[in-house]
């Protein structure tokens, strides 16, 4: 006999005496935990399906030991922007094996129970939840505050981050420092470009812009494909 039940949002196919990893139970090791939303039970030939799931059924298991999966590494980059990160996630898990699969006959007392306690949280949270709802006021001066900077930023401002090494920081202290256009920074030399950064942060010294003027010079002139062939050569704007 097997079944498919679902544990902890995931479904699984189980039959007697078989060890299973789910997402972490509330349960301590050692303890018997029943599950009853169970969809399908199969024995031999005679599958019964149920509607989502099966009236009575119950699969019954024993925590064996809490544990974590294996190390996941998540890495993201952006390319041309300088941006790295990586992470690593270990899912923390739960071993049971299936002592029994009944399919009919079982209570669903325990799970009522749970539900009405949880409800009962969930209407203690919403009062709670009422009384900053009178503080509405506050945030229609907020939202009155940023009105003053949109107006100030009227001059023409090109895209500065299209420059191969050129990151959102950097293009900022850029436009901070008057240079809001491709022409402006075109006319610029490598060292001047290289100090208007190191001046707005310690952290963007490292960055390389000796050929922020040539491709800006291009973008400049409306050459894009030129651009898209010398950035293609590039490596964090070097050559």
């Amino acid at each position: 006999m097997y079944a498919i039940v679902e544990i902890a949002g995931q479904q699984f196919k189980v039959a007697k005496d078989q060890k299973v990893y789910v997402h972490r139970l509330g349960e301590e090791e050692g303890n018997s935990v029943k599950f009853d939303n169970v969809l399908l039970i199969g024995n031999g030939d005679d599958v019964t399906v149920g509607a989502p799931a099966i009236d009575g059924a119950q699969v019954a298991a024993k925590v064996v030991r809490h544990l974590k999966g294996d190390k996941v590494i998540v890495f993201k980059k952006k390319r041309r922007k300088g941006y790295k990160k990586k992470n690593g996630h270990r899912q923390y898990l739960t071993e049971i094996v299936i002592e029994s699969i009944k399919a009919s006959g079982a209570k669903k007392a325990a799970p009522k129970a749970k539900a009405e306690k949880s409800t009962g949280a969930k209407a203690e949270v919403k009062k709670t939840e009422a009384k900053p709802k009178a503080e509405a006021p506050k945030e229609e001066n907020t939202k009155t505050a940023p009105k003053a900077s949109t107006k100030k930023s009227t001059g023409k401002v090109d895209d500065l981050k299209k420059l191969e090494g050129a990151g959102p920081k950097a293009a900022e202290a850029m436009v901070n420092a008057g240079l809001n256009t491709f022409q402006k920074v075109a006319n610029m030399k490598p060292e001047a470009l290289k100090a208007i950064l190191t001046a707005a942060s310690s952290r963007m010294a490292h960055i390389s812009t000796d050929t922020w003027p040539e491709q800006a010079q291009l973008a400049a002139d409306g050459k894009w494909d030129e651009l898209k062939e010398l950035q293609d050569k590039l490596d964090g704007g070097k050559k």
